[in-house]
């Protein structure tokens, strides 16, 4: 055990009094992804049975029910210290797995499709407020250069996770039917509410005495929201979490389009349902062992070597290669390709990446605001990406002239990824009280603008 833990030592930069956190934090988004990533194939197999019409708008549901719940997750911010909403967020999503699950098996067969598209609508808005709230909780309780270190390991443990699930959703789907899996999903959901407590325990959250302990945090014991639409007024006065927002909202357009083609090139190739869930099982199965593979053995020296901004801009550079691939050649094999390497270096590199940009913000930020970005302007891109995709088809733009169109898209994301990692760097030397060589003589304010 004493070699084992230096070499985790080593190959983490892991530094004493580090190990019961990165521990609770790796198993916390082991089991949040497990859960997820055994309903997402069901999910898949659900968006592909209306019409490609159907899909686009399925996508503007799930805007509208983003939008719905935003003002809820204020309210919740707002008036709920961080030990008690992170878990009540949790609570929420097992019932609702629950009462899918109950649908799905008992209601009536005329009920059937619209059942199934109202749960692709909710497992959507599920990944993100799930997945936004873990890193917002982690944004708040690791400081900028810890996780820088550290959250490049946190995510092995969420890709371990979605090899876990995805792996169930493979071998047991045929054995007891993909609906039933909705029960296995909250209970991995309830394993990541105790994680929660766990890292509650570990810091001391919202335990008041520690805030009089540790002076350079902020108050403990407090909601950290401050209204029910603070995270919009947040993000419309910040600069740099606009810019932020515009990355993300560029992100998910791509996605969109990725995800359009892939329904296509499926629906065409695989006419049976029980065929196209579990090939897009295996499809979470390679991506995530693809992640864990470059998580244990290169992202730390990846994004040593090419710093927060560097990595970030790799992103456009691979969606880039993504969409000529697939003008080129339309194929199954092609687009596990393209789905599998984007997918995994998403979640080995450009995620944790883009999550360190939120270290250097104050508390309100990391959870209201952080949260519009992560659900709001992400599902507006789904939308944005869903329509454009549907009227550049009409028009005939396709393959090659799509891939064309985006190439321009991709130069300036790119520029931008490379603007927020300057910007990183400075908020999070001023926020450490040292200002780097770039910076101007009077100093970065701790808030962006």
């Amino acid at each position: 055990m004493t070699r084992l833990r230096s070499l985790l030592a080593r190959a983490v930069e892991l530094r004493e009094g580090e190990g019961p956190a990165l521990g609770w934090a790796s198993a916390y988004f082991f089991l949040l992804l497990a859960s997820y990533y055994v309903i997402r194939p069901l999910r898949d197999e659900m968006g592909v049975r209306g019409s490609e019409n159907a899909l686009s708008w399925l996508f503007v549901g799930t805007l509208a029910g983003t939008a719905a719940l935003n003002p809820l997750f204020g309210a919740l911010v707002s008036r709920l210290t961080r030990k008690v909403f992170v878990p009540v967020v949790y609570h929420v999503l097992v019932g609702t797995l629950a009462a899918f699950w109950a649908l799905l098996s008992f209601a009536p067969p005329a009920w059937h499709l619209p059942v199934a598209q109202a749960f692709f609508i909710w497992a959507s808005i599920f990944n993100l407020f799930a997945v936004s709230v873990f890193w917002g909780f982690l944004a708040d309780l690791f400081r900028p250069e810890q996780g820088q270190r550290l959250f490049g390991f946190v995510a092995v443990g969420g890709t371990l996770g979605a090899v876990a699930g995805a792996a169930l959703t493979a071998g047991l789907a045929g054995l007891v039917g993909p609906t039933n899996l909705i029960l296995l999903a909250a209970l991995l959901l309830e394993g990541a509410v105790a994680c929660v407590h766990g890292l509650v325990r570990h810091f001391g959250v919202d335990d008041p005495s520690r805030a009089r302990t540790e002076g350079e945090r902020e108050p403990e014991g407090v909601p950290p929201g401050s209204g029910v639409l603070s995270g919009l007024s947040i993000v419309s006065r910040s600069g740099y979490l606009l810019a932020i927002s515009l990355f993300l909202l560029l992100f998910a357009v791509s996605s969109t389009f990725l995800y359009f083609e892939q329904a296509r090139i499926v629906k065409a190739a695989l006419a049976d349902s029980a065929q196209r869930t579990a090939f897009f099982a295996r499809i979470d199965l390679w991506v995530n062992l693809l992640a864990a593979f470059t998580q244990v053995f290169l992202s730390g020296r990846i994004v040593r070597a090419l710093g927060v901004g560097g990595t970030l801009v790799a992103l456009p550079v691979l969606t880039a290669a993504g969409f000529v691939a697939l003008a080129v050649s339309p194929t199954t094999g092609v687009l596990v390709l393209v789905m599998v390497s984007r997918r995994a270096g998403n979640f080995a590199l450009f995620r944790p990446a883009r999550e360190v940009l939120f270290t250097v913000l104050p508390r309100e930020e990391k959870y209201a605001a952080k949260n519009f970005v992560d659900t709001f302007v992400y599902r507006f891109g789904d939308v944005v990406g869903a329509f454009a995709d549907k009227g550049l088809r009409a028009l005939g733009a396709m393959g090659a002239t799509l891939a064309g169109l985006f190439l321009p898209v991709a130069v300036a994301w790119a520029l931008l990824a490379a603007w927020l990692g300057r910007r990183q760097a400075r908020l999070a030397a001023a926020r450490a009280g040292v200002m780097p060589p770039a910076a101007p003589a009077t100093g970065t304010p701790q808030t962006p603008p």
